[in-house]
């Protein structure tokens, strides 16, 4: 969710009348509001407004601190400057300190001088070793409720804090506090969503009770495989998704199909082979699965294009459906079935190799692999 246009013009325009800052600031505000969007990695997104922020602002240090399970206590959730990693673990008590006092107030805050405030809290100096002399905090604020604060400290050449650098942390602050928002907002529907995902898992694997438990295996083994190649998070994370949900389209098929152990006919084979389509199908009317939907379709195609249901080739094939295809077929081998026994994991690599560059993209099958044995290691080291 957007800033709405008229607010994000009337900041900027405001912002941009400060001599000599402008363009600069104009530019922050630009940069923060396109922040400010649902996502799950609030504390990466917060960092990212604390280093513009520094940068424009021309301070040593600048911090988010946010109140968690009550309005006692502030935590910094995110940090620049030298001794960023060492805030991290460390919290304040909101009765204390010019933080709290905004917090607690409300009121934004402009002390050009610490050793002469009554309210400046020596101990989050003594703790770091970084030496405050001067900042700007202002609260967070959305819907009439503090979320916390943010501070910018000392700038960096040696001047004062101005009016003009209140209002442009005042304004970085409402921003912020509405990513904030909108990030926690987006995490309370994200769990939601995934309970009822593992609901319709269960419900799928419930057609076939020798498969329980199949799609979050297959969800580990393509996580772990995915850590072969250099992926971005928000492919990872559509990658999970798609390894979770790539049974989906089986929830539309009779159950005595599925767990028929006798040959299939033409006809039932032809729905078996269905799934990944209506699977994705299903997928494409969620608007931010589109990408799982295409992994789904694609991953029973073969290496060789043998596979279905388009007869896809090689690398036209999405590298995401074919680590889900990989996964998929090894986690089916080491199940034990009716008309089969369990094959061991060695047995189940062996497999793996003997298929690899016919059935199975060779990379894929270097990295499940590779992923399987790192994480043997692990457990045993």
């Amino acid at each position: 969710m957007e800033m709405d246009q008229d607010s994000l013009k009337s900041t900027t325009a405001l912002l941009g009348h400060f001599e000599g800052a402008g363009k600069a600031v104009s530019e922050l505000i630009y940069e923060v509001n396109k922040k400010v969007r649902p996502v799950p990695r609030l504390t990466q997104m917060l960092e990212q407004v604390l280093k513009m922020a520094q940068t424009v602002l021309g301070v040593e240090a600048a911090s988010i601190l946010l109140f968690r399970d009550n309005d006692q206590e502030l935590y910094f959730e995110a940090a620049s400057g030298p001794v960023s990693k060492v805030l991290k673990h460390v919290k304040l008590n909101s009765q204390y300190g010019i933080a709290g006092q905004v917090a607690r107030t409300g009121k934004p805050l402009i002390v050009n001088d610490v050793t002469r405030s009554a309210n400046f809290h020596k101990v989050i100096d003594a703790t770091t070793g970084f030496v405050t002399k001067s900042l700007v905090c202002a609260p967070l604020i959305v819907h009439h409720r503090i979320l916390g604060v943010i501070e910018v400290l000392n700038k960096v050449d040696g001047n004062y804090f101005e009016d003009r650098d209140l209002d442009v942390v005042n304004a970085v602050a409402s921003t912020t506090a509405e990513a904030i928002e909108n990030a926690r907002l987006h995490q309370t529907i994200l769990e939601a969503f995934k309970g009822a995902i593992n609901a319709t898992i269960s419900a799928i694997e419930a057609k076939d009770p020798n498969i329980q438990g199949h799609s979050q295996r297959v969800t580990e083994y393509t996580l772990l495989a995915s850590a072969y190649f250099s992926l971005t998070p928000e492919e990872i994370e559509t990658l999970e998704y798609a390894s979770m949900l790539h049974d989906l389209g089986k929830i539309a098929i009779d159950s005595k199909i599925l767990n028929k152990s006798d040959t299939l006919t033409p006809a039932e084979w032809g729905l078996v082979q269905s799934h990944p389509a209506i699977g994705a199908r299903l997928l494409n009317e969620i608007p931010f699965l589109e990408g799982a939907a295409e992994l789904v379709l694609c991953h029973h195609e073969r290496y060789d294009g043998q596979g279905y249901p388009a007869g896809l080739k090689g690398e036209d094939i999405p590298l995401g459906a074919r680590l889900i295809g990989v996964a998929n077929a090894f986690d089916s081998m080491t199940i034990e079935r009716p008309y089969r026994p369990a094959l061991t994991i060695e047995q189940s690599i062996k497999e793996l190799k003997k298929g690899s560059g016919t059935q199975f993209c060779p990379e894929a099958v270097k990295a499940l692999i590779s992923g399987l044995h790192l994480n043997m290691h692990k457990k045993t080291g």
